[in-house]
């Protein structure tokens, strides 16, 4: 009887480790809070739970793991196994994805946003540039063109950017240095503070972010057509937990990266978007836009000096920054 109990508790204790080395769980590192930009972080842990049956699970956590500026550091040593970040935070770490930020690339959609950002994260020099944080890109986070809201009195003219401080990273800010703002590079998680305080006048941000960190509370006008461009906010994982990952992990994981973009389309498009005239109306937020004439000005003054700067900067650093830039630029001309 000893025998039999002792060989049936052998049995049930290696199925209990069998079944425990099978599951496998992964720390996923974003900041904020739920909202249309990490919709296809939500719909991507949705769908490898299911695709698993639980045994492949992502555990998202809203600032709890990292900083947002330092989440590429985090996934460099391990820390977690998957985060969420901008390139313009830190665009020394990542140069070669800020192709994607420079202003007035003429990207219409987020459908092609994603197009864009997927065949820039899978050139070879992009793969190398994120292998030096032992970093995977696995999808992009794609986001409308950008507008300004403000405090104080509403500009009637470009001119009237001249020494206003705007919170403005990557090419956006380079964009509106041209017309003479003071851009300030911040986190999203830092603008309402800095708005509050002053510290900045006008924010540029994608509708949806104007809407989860605060501008619109405070906000007197909005750009309805200055467009100078976007971020690139990519989702990376650890290149070591991808690769130790099952076969049947890994597949779940990869294979719903299209699924979880097109739930985010679609929130963004449908939702996010119905929801932004109603919000500003409701706050009395007026509305500034600029002529045809002004908007090609501001093209012209901001868009081929900052590429040829971009180009220049990111070929002394060994990158093949021109033909990243024809990458681009050749898609966006195809209508692609």
């Amino acid at each position: 009887m000893q025998k039999v109990f002792s060989r049936t508790l052998a049995v049930g204790l290696a199925a209990c480790f069998a079944t425990e080395a099978l599951a496998t769980e992964w720390n996923v590192s974003l900041w904020g809070k739920r909202r249309a930009f990490t919709e296809h972080v939500e719909k991507l842990a949705e769908l490898v739970s299911d695709k698993t049956a639980g045994e492949f699970t992502l555990n998202l956590s809203y600032g709890g793991l990292s900083k947002n500026r330092e989440n590429l550091d985090g996934i460099s040593i391990g820390a977690f196994e998957m985060a969420q970040f901008c390139a313009g935070y830190h665009a020394d770490k990542n140069p070669s994805i800020t192709v994607l930020e420079l202003p007035f690339l003429g990207v219409s959609s987020l459908e092609q946003e994603i197009a864009l950002s997927m065949a820039v994260y899978q050139h070879p020099a992009t793969v190398a540039d994120l292998n030096r944080w032992n970093a995977t890109l696995l999808m992009p986070s794609p986001l409308p063109q950008y507008n300004v809201v403000g405090t104080g009195d509403a500009p009637t003219a470009l001119a009237d950017f001249a020494g206003l401080t705007v919170r403005a990273t990557g090419g956006i800010g380079a964009a509106m240095s041209s017309i003479g703002a003071v851009p300030t590079s911040m986190s999203a998680t830092e603008v309402r503070q800095a708005m509050d305080s002053g510290v900045v006048k006008a924010v540029s941000f994608a509708p949806h972010a104007h809407m989860s960190f605060g501008t619109i509370e405070n906000g007197k006008w909005w750009t309805t057509n200055l467009n100078p461009g976007t971020v690139n906010c990519p989702v990376v994982v650890n290149s070591d937990a991808l690769a130790d990952l099952s076969d049947a992990h890994r597949a779940a994981l990869l294979d719903s990266v299209d699924e979880a973009l097109a739930h985010y389309v679609d929130n963004y498009n449908n939702n996010t978007m119905s929801q932004w005239g109603p919000e500003l109306e409701a706050r009395g937020i007026a509305s500034v836009t600029f002529s045809d004439a002004e908007i090609a000005a501001f093209k012209d003054a901001a868009a081929a000096p900052a590429a040829a700067a971009w180009i220049e900067a990111n070929t002394a650093r060994g990158l093949p920054a021109q033909e990243l830039y024809d990458l681009v630029t050749g898609m966006i001309a195809e209508g692609m």
